[in-house]
């Protein structure tokens, strides 16, 4: 018995093999963009791999020059060369679609009108390794920037992947099956009405047949009685 319930009609049957194309369609459609998805989300993932070593690599310096900037400098004066800061950023956030996935763009814009004019001190008091590691600090924030953004794409990626998978996964194994297997019972009991309905046909013809042939002999009966009455 077919896991749908339907009538065993040619209507039926004709709706039924319709809605068996679009899903074999629609699963073919949704097995190449989870393919494609999966080759985009491994590209992604390598990329926040090689990105994130480089941004740990980066915060290693930049906590390194920190560290030399302290000792060669007294916390009252660290704190008061860096306690206002100098250059401040606005950031913006745009999306990209990647295969039906809006995944984030982000872009940040410095108020001050070049991107190196971020010390917020003077250069006599302070140390050359403060410098050194706000600089770092600066060019570190972009790649910490990127490095969010593309970690987030492979979030979504990832998310709808397995959206992907559980609606290929849907198709394949229940709704096109079903439907396969309503196809053939549906064409089961028409084959079988069919033969029913040939059957009873030459039933039909074979009674008619034999009641010609009956009325055929009566009337000559009739005709051979009259023939010698005459």
């Amino acid at each position: 018995m077919p896991k749908i319930n339907v009538n065993p009609t040619r209507m039926e049957l004709t709706r039924l093999k319709g809605k068996l194309r679009t899903a074999q369609r629609g699963h073919k459609l949704l097995k190449d963009k989870r393919d494609e998805l999966m080759k985009q989300f491994l590209d992604t993932v390598r990329e926040v791999k090689d990105l994130r070593a480089k941004v740990e690599e980066e915060l290693m310096t930049v906590h390194g020059s920190f560290t030399v900037a302290s000792a060669l400098m007294s916390s009252e004066a660290l704190e008061q060369a860096l306690m206002y800061p100098k250059q401040s950023v606005e950031l913006s956030m745009t999306f990209k679609n990647i295969m039906s996935v809006n995944v984030p763009v982000y872009e940040f814009r410095t108020k001050t009108q070049s991107d190196s004019d971020i010390y917020p001190y003077g250069f006599a008091a302070t140390s050359g390794e403060l410098d050194t590691a706000v600089d770092a600090l600066g060019r570190v924030f972009q790649d910490m920037l990127k490095l969010a953004q593309i970690e987030k794409s492979a979030q979504l990626m990832a998310e709808e992947i397995e959206k992907t998978r559980r609606r290929v996964n849907a198709l394949e194994y229940v709704m096109i099956p079903d439907t396969q297997e309503t196809i053939r019972y549906i064409t089961m009991k028409l084959d079988e009405n069919d033969r029913a309905t040939t059957t009873r046909l030459m039933k039909v013809k074979d009674m008619l047949l034999k009641e010609a042939i009956e009325e055929q002999r009566a009337r000559d009966e009739a005709a051979l009685r009259e023939f010698r009455n005459a």
